[in-house]
């Protein structure tokens, strides 16, 4: 079970700064280039304005998306094409998530979960597995987000594991519940199966 650490009431510029500092150390500790995940949805993108302010050496990260819905990057519901947005113009480089890539071991996964207890793109009716030997798959949640009615690509369990460090942002209590039965080991939905694999250190924020 993941050794989980909650900071509670965080604003978005202390996600920012835990994120920068993350970043930051693994800059620092080799001369590689830095890949991190980001998740997509409305939480996130006020953080990732923070975090683009960060005097980082930003030519050597490389930003993943967790997941995206099937459809061009300059669509509305694109995550990809808003993180490109926001992280290219400093010198970041953006993956493209499809089927074909070469997924890397990433410093950082940054997710968010749903009321379901779904992360990425790994809904509870995808039945998704720790032992997954795809690192992406594309896939159909069911039901079909009415906000985001689209097909999905999505990191897998093993991919997201493939990390140094995990960690969520979970706003309400509703979310806060889920997670914590997770957490505790009280359910089998697709969060509490990631943070039962987890062997890194998992920080939450709320």
């Amino acid at each position: 079970m993941a050794n989980i650490d909650i900071i509670e009431s965080a604003t978005d510029a202390d996600i920012a700064s835990f994120i920068e500092t993350a970043l930051r150390q693994a800059l620092a500790a080799s001369e590689l280039p830095v890949e991190v995940s980001v998740p997509g949805g409305s939480t996130p993108f006020p953080i990732m304005r923070e975090l683009v302010k960060a005097d980082l050496d930003w030519s050597r990260v490389t930003v993943w998306p967790g997941d995206d819905r099937v459809v061009p990057e300059d669509h509305e519901a694109s995550n990809t094409g808003k993180i490109r947005t926001l992280f290219e113009p400093v010198g970041a480089h953006v993956a493209t998530l499809t089927v074909m890539e070469q997924v890397p071991r990433f410093a950082l996964v940054w997710l968010g979960m749903g009321a379901d207890g779904h992360v990425a793109s790994l809904f509870p009716n995808t039945d998704p597995r720790v032992d997954d030997d795809a690192p992406i798959r594309r896939l159909t949640p069911d039901p079909l987000p009415p906000e985001a009615p689209f097909d999905r690509v999505t990191l897998t369990i093993p991919s997201l594991l493939d990390s140094d460090a995990l960690m969520f942002v979970i706003r309400g209590d509703d979310k806060r519940a889920v997670f914590d039965a997770a957490a505790a080991g009280k359910s089998d939905l697709p969060v509490a199966r990631l943070l039962k694999a987890a062997g890194q250190k998992v920080t939450c924020f709320t």
